[in-house]
This record gives C-alpha cells, sequence and structure tokens, in this order.
C-alpha cells in the first residue's frame, strides 16, 4: 500500500471512530430523554477502596468518554447529578462513564453514610423524566472531549499515522474499556522522547495497584505495540 493510500485509510477510520462516537452519544441522550422503565442502580466494589462503581441499567454519558467533576461550581454549570453527589458530606470527586457513576470520598468520608446517599440520588435523579444529567455547558465539555477537533481520549487529533495518532487510537479501543471494568478512565496527554503521559481518573485515580496496572498492563501493552514508546508516566 502507497504511503497516500495509508493516510487515506487512516483519516476513513478516525473518521468512522468520530461518527460512531457521536451515534452513540445522540443515541444516549434520546434514550435519556424518552420515559424508560424504571432505571436501577448496582453497586460494585472497584480495586480503589475510597472509591465505589454504580452500574446502571441505562446510558449516563453513553460514550467512551469520561467526565470527572471535583469541583461543585463546575458541577454547578454543567450536571445537576454532579452537584447532587458532591453535596453530599465526603463525596471528594465523581466521574461519569458510558453506563456507570464512581463515587471517591475524602478522608473524612464514611461509606456507610456516602454509599446509601450516593445511590439514592443517583437513582431518583435518573428516575425523574424531568432530568438531564448534562446541562448544555455540560454536553459542550462532552464534545470538547469528542468532538471534531478532538479524539475520544480528549486530545487534539494528530497527523495521521503519527505515534500520537496509534497511542490514542489503542487507548480508546483498547485500553479504556478494560479500565472502565474497575471504574476508571484513562486519556493521553502528549508523547515525547520516548514518554507517553496519560492522567488516570475515577477508581484508577490514587488507587493503590494503579502503579501496578500503569507499569504491568498499560506500559507493557504500548512497548508491546509501538517500539517507540520506552516508558509511560502518570501525570
Amino acid at each position: 500500500m502507497s504511503r497516500n493510500n495509508g493516510n487515506t485509510a487512516l483519516i476513513l477510520a478516525r473518521f468512522n471512530r468520530a461518527v460512531k462516537f457521536e451515534l452513540n452519544c445522540a443515541i444516549a441522550r434520546f434514550m435519556s430523554s424518552e420515559q424508560n422503565p424504571e432505571v436501577y442502580v448496582t453497586l460494585e466494589f472497584t480495586p480503589n477502596p475510597n472509591t465505589l462503581k454504580y452500574a446502571v441499567s441505562r446510558p449516563v454519558l453513553g460514550c467512551g468518554a469520561a467526565l470527572t467533576y471535583a469541583d461543585l461550581d463546575v458541577a454547578r454549570a454543567q450536571s445537576g447529578l454532579a452537584v447532587k453527589l458532591l453535596s453530599i458530606p465526603g463525596v471528594a470527586s465523581i466521574m461519569f462513564g458510558r453506563d456507570f457513576v464512581t463515587v471517591t470520598k475524602g478522608e473524612a468520608g464514611e461509606w456507610d453514610t456516602v454509599h446509601q446517599k450516593a445511590s439514592e440520588a443517583i437513582r431518583a435523579f435518573l428516575n425523574n423524566p424531568q432530568n438531564q444529567i448534562l446541562t448544555e455547558e455540560g454536553i459542550v465539555a462532552l464534545q470538547a472531549l469528542t468532538g471534531g477537533s478532538a479524539g475520544a481520549s480528549g486530545t487534539p487529533l494528530h497527523q495521521p499515522g503519527s505515534i500520537e495518532e496509534k497511542i490514542i487510537a489503542l487507548i480508546d479501543l483498547d485500553l479504556r474499556p478494560a479500565v472502565a471494568q474497575d471504574g476508571g478512565d484513562i486519556r493521553f496527554d502528549r508523547f515525547a522522547d520516548g514518554i507517553v503521559y496519560i492522567e488516570m481518573q475515577g477508581s484508577c485515580n490514587g488507587c493503590p495497584s494503579s502503579t501496578a496496572t500503569l507499569k504491568m498492563g498499560i506500559e507493557t501493552r504500548m512497548r508491546e505495540a509501538f517500539p517507540e514508546v520506552l516508558e509511560v508516566v502518570q501525570i
């Protein structure tokens, strides 16, 4: 295959991923606006003792991206559900995924109280058909991660065929779904001098086993796929 053909294929693959991503988001928003049957929330434990995952029986974001909130002022502008969860005493941050919510408590938080109030807040909010998870500003924030100028990893799209483009594709298609199972998320920040810089969120942030996940899982996978990668570092 010629170089031009190769670049064309990469452009088409990137375009197809973006279209599929936006379609999933549109479907999720449509489903959220319908009066669906009762929403069920299921507790799932994560490797992080300070984070719980709540699996939801309907789409939350409906996309492969994730939104994290730790600042109540930002939450007020972007998500009513984030405001309710961050207002619970002891909650330090929350993250919305495709079909789950993770709640991380601070040192002063007590799980008995946090879990009861968080699960009730999620269930009550999602079972009200008048509620939308994201405001218009929240949708804009999500589009900043998934729109035309950025890939699913929240990073500006790079030159087709570049190592950055390949790393982002590996994260979106392989690594991100794996960490999402434990209520986490991974975002590409940059690649420089053989080092991949990433941001780990949700249950992955501050998890005692995150170092093992980073080195034995993510770094090993990237070095196997790309000889240019020497190390993966969490920012």
